[in-house]
Protein backbone atom coordinates (compact mmCIF):
# COMPACT_ATOMS: atom_id res chain seq x y z
CA UNK A 1 0.00 0.00 0.00
CA UNK A 2 1.40 3.41 -0.97
CA UNK A 3 1.93 5.99 1.79
CA UNK A 4 -0.95 8.16 0.58
CA UNK A 5 -3.28 5.12 0.54
CA UNK A 6 -2.13 4.09 4.02
CA UNK A 7 -2.75 7.58 5.39
CA UNK A 8 -6.16 7.74 3.69
CA UNK A 9 -7.09 4.34 5.12
CA UNK A 10 -6.25 5.41 8.68
CA UNK A 11 -7.90 8.80 8.16
CA UNK A 12 -11.11 6.95 7.24
CA UNK A 13 -10.84 4.97 10.50
CA UNK A 14 -10.43 8.18 12.49
CA UNK A 15 -13.29 9.87 10.64
CA UNK A 16 -15.76 7.06 11.38
CA UNK A 17 -16.50 8.76 14.70
CA UNK A 18 -18.53 12.01 14.70
CA UNK A 19 -16.55 13.27 17.72
CA UNK A 20 -13.22 12.62 16.02
CA UNK A 21 -14.48 14.36 12.86
CA UNK A 22 -15.52 17.32 15.03
CA UNK A 23 -12.01 17.52 16.47
CA UNK A 24 -10.59 17.72 12.94
CA UNK A 25 -7.73 15.30 13.52
CA UNK A 26 -5.50 14.62 10.50
CA UNK A 27 -3.39 11.48 10.18
CA UNK A 28 0.20 12.52 9.36
CA UNK A 29 2.15 9.28 9.86
CA UNK A 30 1.35 5.63 10.51
CA UNK A 31 3.82 2.91 11.45
CA UNK A 32 3.43 -0.33 13.34
CA UNK A 33 2.71 0.75 16.91
CA UNK A 34 3.04 4.44 16.05
CA UNK A 35 0.57 7.13 14.99
CA UNK A 36 1.09 10.85 14.40
CA UNK A 37 -1.94 13.13 14.28
CA UNK A 38 -2.20 16.84 13.52
CA UNK A 39 -4.79 19.40 14.56
CA UNK A 40 -5.16 22.99 13.41
CA UNK A 41 -6.27 25.65 15.89
CA UNK A 42 -9.93 26.60 15.84
CA UNK A 43 -11.79 29.09 18.02
CA UNK A 44 -14.40 26.47 18.93
CA UNK A 45 -11.73 24.57 20.89
CA UNK A 46 -11.36 27.48 23.34
CA UNK A 47 -12.19 26.86 26.98
CA UNK A 48 -11.78 30.39 28.30
CA UNK A 49 -12.18 33.31 25.86
CA UNK A 50 -10.15 35.57 28.18
CA UNK A 51 -7.03 33.41 27.86
CA UNK A 52 -7.77 31.96 24.38
CA UNK A 53 -6.52 28.51 25.33
CA UNK A 54 -7.89 25.18 24.16
CA UNK A 55 -9.90 23.13 26.61
CA UNK A 56 -7.82 20.48 28.38
CA UNK A 57 -10.42 17.89 27.44
CA UNK A 58 -9.43 18.34 23.79
CA UNK A 59 -5.83 17.42 24.62
CA UNK A 60 -6.96 14.51 26.82
CA UNK A 61 -9.17 13.19 24.02
CA UNK A 62 -6.27 13.35 21.57
CA UNK A 63 -4.03 11.46 23.99
CA UNK A 64 -6.72 8.82 24.48
CA UNK A 65 -7.53 8.44 20.78
CA UNK A 66 -3.90 8.54 19.67
CA UNK A 67 -2.95 5.79 22.09
CA UNK A 68 -5.84 3.56 21.13
CA UNK A 69 -5.20 3.96 17.40
CA UNK A 70 -1.46 3.38 17.88
CA UNK A 71 -2.38 -0.01 19.33
CA UNK A 72 -4.63 -0.67 16.34
CA UNK A 73 -1.68 0.03 14.00
CA UNK A 74 0.07 -2.93 15.63
CA UNK A 75 -2.71 -5.16 14.25
CA UNK A 76 -4.17 -5.59 17.73
CA UNK A 77 -7.73 -4.93 18.88
CA UNK A 78 -8.27 -2.46 21.70
CA UNK A 79 -11.92 -2.15 22.69
CA UNK A 80 -12.00 0.37 25.55
CA UNK A 81 -9.89 2.70 27.67
CA UNK A 82 -9.20 1.27 31.13
CA UNK A 83 -7.09 4.14 32.49
CA UNK A 84 -5.85 7.48 31.19
CA UNK A 85 -3.30 9.82 32.73
CA UNK A 86 -2.62 13.29 31.34
CA UNK A 87 0.03 15.84 32.27
CA UNK A 88 -0.75 19.36 31.04
CA UNK A 89 2.51 21.23 30.57
CA UNK A 90 1.70 24.31 28.51
CA UNK A 91 -1.53 25.69 27.01
CA UNK A 92 -2.46 25.24 23.37
CA UNK A 93 -3.06 28.80 22.18
CA UNK A 94 -2.97 28.64 18.41
CA UNK A 95 -1.31 27.28 15.31
CA UNK A 96 -1.01 23.56 14.75
CA UNK A 97 -0.37 20.80 17.21
CA UNK A 98 1.10 17.37 16.61
CA UNK A 99 0.32 14.27 18.62
CA UNK A 100 2.79 11.38 18.54
CA UNK A 101 1.58 8.10 20.04
CA UNK A 102 3.64 4.95 20.56
CA UNK A 103 2.78 1.53 21.92
CA UNK A 104 4.64 0.83 25.15
CA UNK A 105 3.37 -2.71 25.68
CA UNK A 106 1.01 -4.99 23.78
CA UNK A 107 -0.65 -7.51 26.05
CA UNK A 108 -3.34 -10.11 25.70
CA UNK A 109 -5.62 -8.50 28.33
CA UNK A 110 -4.47 -4.85 28.38
CA UNK A 111 -2.05 -2.75 26.35
CA UNK A 112 -0.35 0.57 27.06
CA UNK A 113 0.49 3.51 24.81
CA UNK A 114 2.03 6.89 25.47
CA UNK A 115 1.38 10.15 23.64
CA UNK A 116 3.18 13.49 23.46
CA UNK A 117 1.50 16.61 22.10
CA UNK A 118 3.67 19.44 20.80
CA UNK A 119 2.97 22.78 19.14
CA UNK A 120 4.34 23.87 15.76
CA UNK A 121 7.61 24.96 17.40
CA UNK A 122 8.06 21.56 19.06
CA UNK A 123 7.21 22.74 22.58
CA UNK A 124 5.67 19.96 24.68
CA UNK A 125 2.07 20.91 25.56
CA UNK A 126 0.85 17.68 27.14
CA UNK A 127 1.79 14.06 27.56
CA UNK A 128 -0.06 11.04 28.75
CA UNK A 129 -0.38 7.32 28.95
CA UNK A 130 -3.40 5.18 28.28
CA UNK A 131 -4.19 1.60 29.22
CA UNK A 132 -6.60 -0.16 26.88
CA UNK A 133 -8.67 -3.34 27.21
CA UNK A 134 -7.81 -5.86 24.56
CA UNK A 135 -10.25 -8.23 22.93
CA UNK A 136 -12.58 -8.61 20.02
CA UNK A 137 -15.52 -6.45 19.01
CA UNK A 138 -17.73 -9.00 20.78
CA UNK A 139 -16.02 -8.36 24.13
Amino acid sequence: MADSELLASWQARIDISPFQRFLGLRVEHVGEGRLVLGLDWREDLVSNPATKTAHGGVLAAIIDLGGLYAILTAKATAVATVDLGVDYLSPFTGGRLRSTSNVVRLGSKVSTAETKITNAEGKLLASGRGVYLMGTRDT
